[in-house]
């Protein structure tokens, strides 16, 4: 006899890839993982390729996430505090394509790519703070469910 093959969750990765891509955190990690390839070619581009370490290093570790959380393995692994983790990684994200994106619109005169690469890397930083924004209002909504009464006095 066979096994029932009813159940609600996707089984398949396409449509696992297909059912996260449509939730806001599945939406906003693909974006960033999309424009960090695009910068990552940009930058890739000009004359100056010592800026492609950000655009890897990002779109590497969104990636990680992105399967993380599609695979609903931060549930399986609790080791890891996730949503700190994930808070972390676009803050950090954030803080660093601002800052190279700025450095490369003012010093990329005459460089096309760079100067594109900055302008795609300031969009990608306000994407990675809209995402920490987005992580911290969840960190606090999960603080206020799971604070209670202090006083202990009965």
């Amino acid at each position: 006899m066979a096994a029932d093959t009813t159940e609600t969750s996707p089984t398949n990765f396409v449509e696992r890839l297909k059912t996260y891509v449509r939730t806001q955190k599945g939406s906003i990690l693909a974006a960033e993982i999309v424009l960090s390839l695009i910068i990552l070619i940009c930058y890739a581009a000009s004359r100056y390729g010592g800026y492609t370490a950000v655009a890897i290093c990002e779109m590497a570790i969104a990636i990680v996430f992105f399967c993380i959380f599609m695979m609903d393995l931060d549930k399986q692994i609790k080791v890891v505090n996730w949503v700190w983790s994930d808070f972390i990684r676009a803050f950090t994200g954030a803080l660093c394509y601002i800052i190279t994106s700025l450095i490369c619109v003012i010093r990329g005169a005459g460089d096309g790519a760079l100067i594109a690469g900055g302008v795609f890397g300031l969009i990608a930083g306000i994407l990675f703070a809209y995402d920490t924004y987005t992580i911290y209002l969840q960190i606090k909504s999960d603080r206020s469910q799971t604070a209670g009464p202090t006083d202990e006095r009965v």
